[in-house]
């Protein structure tokens, strides 16, 4: 059974519950009451990070990527686009918990960064997907 992305679903777990704990007792600290984006840390690593690299385990057992030519980087991409994300998250967060003010341009920029983040999260995850779909298919017609 495939287990190299045992080590990133345990990793994004700790990481998914060091940001939770960090909202909590950073709100707290600083009396903030209000919404911010760094509620979502938590559930961005959770589901994206620890699930995703769970499943990905599972379909690995009957569908292995080892043969479609752009899984690893894909799946590098896929970490690189997780946690450029959930940077901008924390980083928007922050500037919402300390009411900091934010130019214009660096608000842009921080929302260019999310989107961006996200784009490759996504893009990634689709070749992943079509990497699996392939092996599926390899597997039937043998």
């Amino acid at each position: 059974m495939p287990t190299r992305h045992f080590t990133p679903a345990i990793t994004y777990a700790a990481l998914a519950l060091t940001g939770g704990v960090f909202y909590r007792e950073f709100t707290k600290a600083i009396a903030y009451t209000g919404e911010t984006t760094l509620s979502v840390i938590h559930t961005h690593y959770f589901m994206l990070g620890m699930m995703f690299f769970l499943l990905l385990t599972l379909l690995e057992r009957s569908f292995p990527l080892t043969g479609h030519k752009h899984a690893r980087r894909a799946i590098v991409t896929y970490h690189i686009g997780l946690n450029l994300t959930v940077a901008s998250l924390l980083v928007r967060g922050l500037v919402q918990a300390t009411q900091a003010a934010l130019s214009r341009g660096a608000d842009a920029a921080l929302s260019g960064v999310s989107g961006i983040g996200h784009a490759i999260l996504g893009v990634s995850l689709l070749i992943i997907l079509f990497g699996l779909r392939q092996s599926a298919r390899e597997q039937t017609s043998q």
